[in-house]
């Protein structure tokens, strides 16, 4: 079972022709609204990737709850450890440029009521594979990977949105996450030794202990753990929007995991994913099928 403790947002998107300056006003060609949340989009990612997937977060009692979970009921997230908040339900505000780059504002309205008493009625159990985020408070994405430890569940931290707050619990996660930036001021924040980005990542291992995965968009990603260091290439694809690419690939490697797979064969499967969903636009429309997944790393 994959258990994905995190937010769950409703998506507020602007396609533009390019990213506003600060202070600058540019015009946008279309705006929809979409589900979204680091969280659910990592849930849905699990669920599609083809494991059993459980969601634990709050959405509001408003108009946009029922549309922010819309396609994890179609996907048959078990969605028993989402409560109604008296906050509103997290929204994101996002702008696309035709390029695909992006740039978001999230506010967490019920988010930020997932708390560490949550776990207690429907937490990890050994075996299961724990995903989390910083999207929701500090102290319960603490307290989940102290509860999945103790469970012997094994536990991935996306650092995502990076949070300098969360420096005392990156080395309780089995599996750190990050995109190269994230990983830049992590390796700031820890003083990592070395020259240029590798040594830092092989410099984490040797100072945690634990494993770390690197994203480097079109360039794929780096991965360390005690028994070394792998790189996997990305597909080449034209992006038409990399929303969301990171937590597909979160979803997916989580999925790999729990079914067995070695952390490169994991890896593989993950970064295909994430870069079939630069393909579309949206977080979580974009997430593709397992199905998709397998036949694109079936052409080798």
């Amino acid at each position: 079972m994959i258990v994905v403790i995190g937010s769950i947002n409703v998506d507020l998107v602007a396609q533009v022709k390019r990213l506003p300056s600060p202070g600058e006003t540019v015009p946008g060609s279309s705006f929809e609204t979409t589900p979204g949340g680091k969280g659910a989009n990592q849930a849905l990612s699990a669920a599609r990737a083809g494991a059993a997937t459980r969601m634990i977060g709050a959405v509001g009692k408003d108009a946009f709850a029922k549309e922010a979970t819309a396609l994890l009921v179609a996907g048959g997230v078990d969605l028993s450890g989402v409560h109604d908040s008296h906050a509103a339900t997290g929204t994101a505000l996002i702008l696309v440029a035709t390029s695909g780059e992006n740039v978001i504002a999230v506010v967490p309205g019920a988010n930020g009521t997932v708390l560490p008493g949550d776990l207690a009625r429907i937490g990890p159990e050994k075996g299961d594979v724990v995903v989390l985020q910083l999207e929701i408070p500090m102290d319960t994405v603490s307290a989940a990977l102290k509860a999945a430890r103790e469970a012997g569940a094994i536990s991935l931290l996306n650092i995502a949105p990076f949070r300098i707050d969360a420096a005392s619990f990156w080395e309780d996660a089995d599996y750190l996450i990050a995109n190269e930036t994230e990983f830049d001021l992590l390796a700031k924040a820890m003083k990592l030794a070395g020259r240029d980005r590798a040594a830092r990542i092989k410099a984490y291992v040797e100072q945690t202990g634990r494993s770390i995965v690197v994203t480097l968009g079109g360039e794929g990603v780096v991965a360390a753990s005690a028994e070394g260091i792998i790189e996997i290439p990305a597909l080449p694809v034209e992006p038409v929007d990399t929303v969301g690419a990171g937590d597909t690939f979160c979803g997916y490697l989580a999925a790999g995991l729990s079914a067995g797979l070695s952390l490169e064969d994991a890896l593989k499967r993950a970064t295909a994913a994430g870069s079939l969903a630069c393909l579309k636009s949206g977080a979580q429309c974009s997430i593709p099928l397992a199905a998709e997944v397998d036949a694109e790393l079936a052409k080798g």
